[in-house]
């Protein structure tokens, strides 16, 4: 039996909810989330749900954001949770409601964000009767949840949270469900708020084995060519200063995966970009020639590694991650180090020294400078590089930057560098469109003195843009960039590179005037269809308080590279014409 320290620091408040009230379900649940220091939900009500939000109504201490579709209720969650490296919380009703989430759910579990999703259900005496509004999201949930509840008593609510919140932010980190019954949020019962945590059976591994870590502090030693692949796990663990330590102390090049970034400062020389389809051609190439290579909070996604058979095919492989289910499921793996990446490094760093390394290093940097990322750019067409380019030089790499899905996000994740973890935001593993936006909204909720851009695909933003009304409503100041090519330019490109040029079904011409789109919902618009526009606009953006979006009409042709297409080895690069 361990304790979960309860994280409300008011003593004033914390003394208030303490107190042995009988009081319903609802306001246990609302009572059970202020103790775990929620200070954000974001949610949508409906009939399973009234009870619950007939307790917030008048709660002063009960801070909810109401979107206009659940999907952006999760997907704003899941921007604090990952911005802030606190849980994120949504709330949402039955069925429709409930299944909205799904997509949300899906994404977070895909990059280990830890979230606490609350949904009602029918009454408990008609669950399994096809209820109205009925559905069987714990059992929908449960392969994209580290854990889903269905409370069946009003007494079970406060523990059944606290050791949600437990699950959601131990070992790896991911969402878990909690389903309430519409009654059971009704029954009344005496408050009782226990912080001990027994869980049978969920016992995450935190510690490392020493013997596996002497293990790779040799294989370091002996090797003439290593590597790091550092992966979202290094953010997660909080681990970005111990990382730093030892590149420091190992002198060992360093790639970040593409939730990796942000986890290790892109300003450093031994930084060699991100990996795999889109990654740069050195660390393509440093993967392919390394005699080591050590994946640190990485789980070697097919996007990094492409043809697994090909991939890495000099390294001996070491892994260090939370979850010893990812250690080896990819790429065989020499030196498995199952712990939380934190406390792996600081044991490591206790007494890693340098590589013998130099003309390892020597051979990578000069390939830097021969292969840098390059876009052909001209005065007469705006090009998306340059738009991101742009941001990065006039936020000089502070902001807090989210995007959705698809030829804008490999750019932003190429020409925006970031030196700070938790400022890059992206939907990884899904690859979810809608994503950026709403996840933004999070992001600024949870960080109201930063800088938060969310960048856009023409497409993308069109998923969820109902949520620029919570935007104007409440002044959220993020500022909204759409890359506007009029196509789902992704799609375009496989279409184009393997598809032989059969486009299908990927011309957007038909969208909205986004700036339109933003002006009715009350948010500021602007259009730049040149460079001097950009700048203008830009900067137009930056000196008002409030939400703005601009509309970056861009070359609709442009690509992104490099490239490397299914099927091949991450060195098989097509590099573009540029």
């Amino acid at each position: 039996m361990s304790t979960q320290t309860l994280k409300a620091t008011n003593k004033e408040l914390y003394t208030k909810l303490m107190q042995p009230d009988v009081i319903t379900g609802s306001e246990i649940l609302l009572r059970s989330l202020l103790l775990e220091g929620v200070d954000c939900v974001f949610g949508y009500p409906g009939g399973a749900v009234l009870y619950i939000y007939d307790a917030i109504h008048g709660n002063p201490d009960f801070n909810h954001l109401l979107t206009r579709h659940e999907q952006g209720a999760i997907h704003a969650a899941d921007g604090y949770a990952r911005s802030t490296g606190e849980v994120g919380v949504c709330i949402a009703t039955s069925g429709p409601g409930a299944t909205n989430l799904v997509t949300g759910i899906a994404t977070a579990y895909m990059d280990s964000v830890p979230l606490v999703v609350i949904t009602g259900n029918v009454m408990s005496t008609a669950i399994g009767t096809d209820a109205f509004q009925e559905a069987d999201i714990t059992g929908i949930t449960m392969p994209i949840t580290k854990h889903s509840y269905l409370v069946r008593d009003v007494k079970d609510i406060s523990k059944t949270v606290h050791e949600a919140f437990h699950i959601a932010s131990t070992g790896r980190k991911g969402p878990v469900l909690i389903d309430i019954p519409k009654d059971i949020s009704a029954h009344k019962t005496a408050f009782t708020y226990d912080n001990k945590i027994s869980i049978r059976g969920y016992n995450p591994t935190v510690l490392p084995n020493k013997l596996q870590v002497e293990r790779l502090l040799k294989a370091i030693d002996e090797a003439k060519k290593p590597v790091i692949l550092a992966g979202g796990g290094v953010v997660y663990a909080g681990a970005q200063e111990e990382l730093l330590e030892f590149v420091n102390k190992t002198n060992i090049p360093t790639i970040t995966t593409l939730l990796g970034i942000g986890g290790f400062p892109s300003s450093n020389d031994l930084w060699l970009g991100m990996p795999g389809m889109h990654g740069t051609y050195t660390a393509n190439k440093a993967i392919q020639n390394c005699d080591l290579l050590i994946g640190i909070g990485a789980r070697f996604d097919d996007r990094v590694t492409m043809k697994v058979e090909g991939f890495a095919p000099n390294a001996k492989i070491a892994h260090i991650d939370v979850d010893p289910a990812e250690v080896g499921k990819v790429v065989e793996t020499a030196i498995p180090c199952v712990g939380d990446v934190k406390k792996v490094l600081e044991l490591a760093n206790q007494k890693a020294k340098s590589a013998q390394s130099e003309a390892w290093i020597e051979e990578l940097q000069k390939m830097k400078k021969e292969f840098p990322l390059k876009y052909k750019d001209d005065n007469k067409h705006l090009k998306p590089q340059y738009v991101i380019e742009m941001i990065h030089e006039t936020t000089k790499g502070e902001a807090i930057v989210t995007t959705d899905v698809g030829q804008h996000q490999m750019w932003s994740a190429q020409y925006y560098r970031f030196n700070h973890p938790r400022s890059w935001i992206t939907s990884g593993g899904l690859g979810t469109m809608g994503f950026g936006f709403p996840a933004a909204i999070g992001a600024q909720m949870g960080n109201p003195d930063r800088l938060v851009v969310s960048i856009n695909g023409d497409g993308g933003m069109q998923m969820c843009s109902q949520e620029l009304a919570i935007c104007a409503i409440h002044n959220i100041p993020v500022k909204i960039v759409v890359i506007n090519n009029q196509v789902l330019g992704m799609v375009r490109q496989w279409q184009e590179i393997i598809y032989d040029n059969r486009y299908s079904h990927i011309d957007l011409s038909g969208s909205p005037d986004f700036v339109k789109l933003a002006e009715a919902y009350g948010v500021k618009g602007l259009r730049a269809t040149n460079k001097e526009e950009a700048q203008k606009a830009w900067q137009e953006a930056l000196d008002t308080p409030g939400p703005v979006l601009i509309d970056f009409v861009v070359e609709k042709h442009e690509n992104v590279y490099p490239m490397v297409k299914q099927g091949s080895t991450i060195d098989e690069m097509l590099m573009g014409d540029s």
